[in-house]
C-alpha cells in the first residue's frame, strides 16, 4: 500500500476528492512523517498540528455532505516563516519577531486556503530571509546546504513532510533550494503573485515561488494562487492563465541551451547539462546553442547594487532598532547598500532595460532557455551556495523552473533550469512537462 505521505499535491487532493483517503488521514500521516524525520532535517520553524488536524475534520465533513469542493480540497501544505498567517506566528527567522502572530493571512495563503488547501505550519527561513547559513540539512546528506533563505520549504517537500511550500526568490531562493534539494522550485513572473502579507526585501525583485515535486502541482499551486491583488500594486493585471489545461499536453519544445552558463558551471554541472540536452534531442526537442546578449557579468552586476540598495531601504528602520540582530555579513551587507550612490543605483536600472530587451530578443526563436539551476551541487552546510545562476531571471521579472534531472556521483541532485517569456508560465509549465516526461521524477532521498 503506497504510503499517504508520499504523495504530491495534486495525487493527494484527487484521493481525498475521491473518497480513497480522509484529509485527516493524509494530515496524520504527514505529521507521523515529521516527526520521524524533522529531528535531523529541521525544516520547520512551528507546526500548526492542531489546527490542521481541525481544518482536515472540517474538510472531511464538508465533503460528506457534498459541497462544491476546491480544487487542492484536504491537500496540507507548508508556507515559508515570512509568510503572514492568521494565528500562526511568523518569525521571519530573527529574535526580535519570535512572538509576532498575525491576524490575516499573506495572500498567497489565503488564496491556497480558499482553494481547500490546510495549513500544516511555517518552513525555515534564513534571518529576515538574507544569506546566513540555515539550521535546515539537506534530506540527500546532512553535511551538505538545503540552500538559500527558503531552505525550509525545500527540505520538508524533498524529505516527504508537505507535498508544497510557499517560498519567496529575491534571487535564488526558491529555484536553488529545490535544485540542491531534488524537487521542483517555480519561480513565476514578477508580479504574477500577490506579495502582500510577505516580509519584503527588494522590492522590484521579491516574488513568490513554489516548491512541490511536480511540474503538475507546481501548475496546480500557481492556478490557486495567480491573479491580480489591490492590496499589492506590483502585481500584474495580465490574465491568468489555464496552466493546468496547457501543463497536460506538451509538444516537443524549442530550446536555447546558454553556453554561457556551462563554461561557469563546476564540471560535474556541466557534463550533466550536456547528457540532458542530449537525451532532449533524441527525444525530439531542438536544442540550439546560444550566447548572452550582454555580458554575465554586467548583469550581475546590475542585481547586486540593486539588491544591495533596495534591501538597505526597506531594512534601514529595523536595523537602526534590531542590529544585534543581524548577523555579520548581513550587517555589512545592508551597510554597504545604505552606501550605494542614487546615481549608481539608477545607472543599474538602465542596465536592467537593456538587459531585458536583450533576454527578449534570446527568447524569440525558443520556448524556453536551458541551463543550469546552480553553478555547483550543494555544498557544505556553512554556506548556502552560489546564487549567481538564478539572479539574471530574477532581475529581469522572467518566469523560471528547477527541474531534478539526476543525481551526481557524490549522492547529491542535479538540476536542470529552464526559463521563459515573462508572464509565459503556461507555455514554460508545458515545456518543464515535457522535460519531466522525459526525465521522469526523482525519488525520495535516503533518509
Amino acid at each position: 500500500m503506497t504510503e499517504l505521505w508520499t504523495l504530491g499535491l495534486g495525487e493527494l487532493a484527487r484521493a481525498i476528492r475521491a473518497g480513497a483517503c480522509s484529509a485527516e488521514e493524509v494530515v496524520r500521516a504527514l505529521l507521523e512523517r515529521i516527526e520521524t524525520v524533522e529531528p535531523r532535517v529541521r525544516a520547520w520553524e512551528t507546526l500548526d498540528a492542531d489546527e490542521a488536524l481541525a481544518a482536515a475534520q472540517a474538510a472531511d465533513r464538508q465533503r460528506q455532505t457534498g459541497a462544491a469542493l476546491g480544487p487542492l480540497h484536504g491537500a496540507p501544505f507548508g508556507a515559508k516563516d515570512l509568510f503572514w498567517t492568521r494565528g500562526v506566528r511568523t518569525t521571519y527567522g530573527a529574535a526580535p519577531f519570535r512572538d509576532f502572530v498575525p491576524r490575516e493571512d499573506a495572500s498567497a495563503v489565503e488564496r491556497l486556503r480558499a482553494a481547500g488547501a490546510i495549513l500544516l505550519g511555517k518552513t525555515v527561513s534564513t534571518r529576515f530571509a538574507f544569506f546566513d547559513p540555515p539550521a535546515t540539512r539537506n534530506p540527500w546528506s546532512l553535511e551538505h546546504t538545503p540552500g538559500s533563505s527558503s531552505s525550509g520549504a525545500a527540505a520538508a517537500v524533498a524529505a516527504r513532510m508537505a507535498p508544497l511550500s510557499l517560498a519567496t526568490q529575491s534571487g535564488g531562493s526558491t529555484l536553488r533550494p529545490a535544485g540542491y534539494c531534488g524537487v521542483v522550485g517555480f519561480k513565476p513572473s514578477f508580479g504574477r503573485i500577490s506579495r502582500y502579507g510577505v516580509l519584503p526585501a527588494a522590492w522590484t525583485l521579491d516574488t513568490v515561488g513554489i516548491v512541490v515535486r511536480s511540474v503538475e502541482d507546481a501548475a496546480l499551486a500557481l492556478q490557486a494562487t495567480a491573479g491580480h491583488d489591490p492590496r499589492d500594486r506590483h502585481t500584474s493585471r495580465e490574465p491568468v492563465g489555464d496552466y493546468l489545461a496547457l501543463a497536460r499536453n506538451p509538444a516537443a519544445p524549442r530550446l536555447a541551451l546558454v553556453r554561457d552558463f556551462l563554461e561557469r558551471a563546476a564540471p560535474v554541472v556541466a557534463a550533466h547539462l550536456e547528457a540532458v540536452a542530449a537525451r532532449l534531442r533524441a527525444a525530439g526537442a531542438r536544442v540550439e546553442e546560444t550566447r548572452l546578449p550582454l555580458e554575465f557579468d554586467l548583469g550581475f552586476a546590475a542585481y547586486l547594487v540593486s539588491i544591495q540598495a533596495e534591501s538597505a531601504a526597506t531594512h534601514a528602520d529595523w536595523y537602526a532598532r534590531h542590529r544585534a540582530a543581524y548577523a555579520p555579513g548581513v550587517r555589512a551587507f545592508v551597510e554597504t547598500g545604505l552606501l550605494i550612490p542614487a546615481a549608481a543605483y539608477v545607472h543599474a536600472q538602465r542596465i536592467r532595460r537593456r538587459l531585458r530587451a536583450a533576454w527578449d530578443t534570446l527568447l524569440e526563436g525558443a520556448d524556453a532557455l536551458l541551463l543550469p539551476t546552480a553553478s555547483d551541487q550543494a555544498p557544505r552546510a556553512d554556506t548556502t551556495g552560489d546564487a549567481s545562476f538564478q539572479v539574471l531571471p530574477t532581475l529581469l521579472g522572467l518566469p523560471a523552473i528547477a527541474l531534478p534531472t539526476g543525481v551526481s556521483p557524490d549522492g547529491l541532485p542535479l538540476s536542470t533550469q529552464l526559463v521563459g517569456r515573462r508572464f509565459g508560465e503556461a507555455e514554460l509549465l508545458a515545456t518543464a512537462r515535457w522535460v519531466e516526461r522525459e526525465h521522469g521524477l526523482l525519488g525520495a532521498p535516503p533518509l
